[in-house]
C-alpha cells in the first residue's frame, strides 16, 4: 500500500525544517517547534490539517512580522521540494493576502521548488484582474515552473484546490494564459494548459471546441495540447469534438462477437471480454474504440462509465480485441452486486451490448 501523503510530515521531516530555520535564524527554538507541532491533536489531522497545522506552529515560534518570515522561509526553500514544501506557498496564502507585493515574490520563488497552485487561488477571488495580469507575466517566465504556476493555478476545477467560480462562468481571463502557452517547450506546462482546457470544456464546451478549431493543424504540440484537452468530450461522444479529431461516421462497421468469459465476475476479480470489429464494404479506417460498463450503484441504480481501448487507423476490414476488466474495490470506485451491462462505442455510436452479474464471493449468480 503506497504510504499516506499526510505521513510525509513525520519527526524526521520537522527536525530537518527546524533545522533549516534555525541556521538562518539562529534564535529560533526548534526543540519548541517540533513539541508544538506534535502536539495531542497531531495523530487525528489529515493532510491539509497537518499542513495548516505546521504553518501557525512556525507562524507562532518564529513571531516576527510577516515580510521578515518570508525572508527566512525563501531562503530555506531550496533546501525542501515535493508536496510536503507546499507548506511555505500555505504560509503566503493564510497570512499574506494584504502585502500583495511581498507575497507575488514569495510565491513565484517557493513554486519553483514545490508548487503555489493551491495558494495563489485566494489573491484571484480577491482581485481576479490583478491577479490574472500576474500569471499572464508568470506564463513568460524563463523557469517553467513558474511558467506552470500561471495556468495550472487558475484552473477552474483544479482538484482538492478552493473553488474559482468566477470562472466557471466566464473563463475569458484564462485564455491569454492559454495562448501564450500553447506552444510551450515543456511537456510539463503543456499538460497543465491542457488540464485547464479539460476543466473549461465541462462548463463551455463550445468555447474550448472554437478555441480548438481555431488552433488545430498549426503545430504539433498545441495538437498534443488540444486533443488531451478536449478528452472529456471525447469521452462524452462530443460530435463536434469527434469530427475535430476525424472520427467519421462509423454506420460502416459492425461488432460482432461480443462476449464476456463467464457471466459473472466476482468482486475483487477481473472480468475477460472480446469482441470483433468487421467492415463487409472497405477498411475499417480511424476509430475510436471504447468499452462501458454500467455499473449499480448503491441505491441499485445504474450509471455507465466508458474506458478507451484504442484509437487509431485499422486497414484492414476485420480487427479482434481482448481485455481484462478489474472489479477490485478502489479508493475511487465501490462495486456493488447486480447485473451490470456490457457496451462497445465506435466513433461514439454504440454497437453492442452484453449483460453479465457482479456478485459477491460464493454468491449465486443470476443475470437479468
Amino acid at each position: 500500500m503506497a504510504e499516506l501523503l499526510k505521513n510525509g510530515y513525520n519527526r524526521a521531516y520537522m527536525a530537518e525544517l527546524a533545522r533549516a530555520v534555525q541556521s538562518v535564524h539562529p534564535s529560533f527554538d526548534r526543540q519548541a517547534f517540533i513539541d508544538r507541532v506534535f502536539d495531542q491533536h497531531w495523530t487525528n489531522l489529515e493532510l491539509k490539517g497537518r499542513m495548516q497545522h505546521i504553518r501557525h506552529c512556525l507562524n507562532e515560534e518564529l513571531s516576527l512580522p510577516y515580510e521578515q518570515a518570508l525572508v527566512i522561509l525563501m531562503a530555506i526553500a531550496p533546501r525542501f521540494g515535493g508536496f510536503e514544501a507546499m507548506l511555505l506557498p500555505d504560509y503566503v496564502e493564510a497570512y499574506g493576502i494584504d502585502d500583495w507585493s511581498s507575497s507575488m515574490k514569495a510565491l513565484e520563488w517557493f513554486t519553483r521548488y514545490s508548487s503555489s497552485e493551491f495558494a495563489v487561488r485566494p489573491f484571484i477571488l480577491k482581485d481576479p484582474q490583478r491577479m490574472m495580469e500576474q500569471m499572464l507575466e508568470w506564463s513568460k517566465d524563463s523557469d517553467e515552473h513558474v511558467r506552470r504556476l500561471a495556468t495550472e493555478g487558475c484552473r477552474p476545477r483544479l482538484p482538492w484546490a478552493q473553488a474559482l467560480p468566477m470562472f466557471k462562468q466566464d473563463p475569458s481571463a484564462i485564455f491569454p494564459v492559454i495562448e501564450q502557452l500553447k506552444v510551450d517547450p515543456s511537456e510539463y506546462v503543456r499538460r497543465s494548459v491542457a488540464n485547464n482546457l479539460n476543466d473549461i470544456a465541462k462548463d463551455h464546451p463550445q468555447r474550448v471546441l472554437d478555441w480548438a478549431e481555431e488552433n488545430i493543424g498549426q503545430r504539433e504540440v498545441t495538437d498534443w495540447i488540444i486533443k488531451h484537452g478536449c478528452r472529456t468530450l471525447l469521452r462524452q461522444a462530443n460530435a463536434r469534438a469527434l469530427k475535430l479529431f476525424g472520427f467519421a461516421d462509423p454506420s460502416h462497421v459492425e461488432v460482432r462477437e461480443l462476449v464476456t468469459e463467464s457471466a459473472s465476475v466476482e468482486i475483487g476479480q477481473a472480468l475477460t471480454l472480446s469482441f470483433k470489429l468487421l467492415s463487409q464494404s472497405k477498411a475499417i479506417g480511424l476509430v475510436r474504440v471504447e468499452y462501458g460498463i454500467e455499473f449499480v450503484k448503491a441505491n441499485g441504480k445504474t450509471s455507465v462509465k466508458w474506458f478507451q481501448v484504442s484509437e487509431t487507423t485499422i486497414p484492414e476490414k476485420q480487427k479482434v480485441y481482448q481485455r481484462q476488466h478489474s472489479f477490485r474495490q478502489m479508493s475511487t470506485r465501490t462495486h456493488y452486486a447486480g447485473t451490470h451491462q456490457l457496451k462497445i462505442r465506435i466513433n461514439g455510436d454504440e454497437k453492442a451490448s452484453v449483460k453479465f452479474a457482479v456478485v459477491c464471493p460464493d454468491e449465486e449468480v443470476l443475470v437479468e
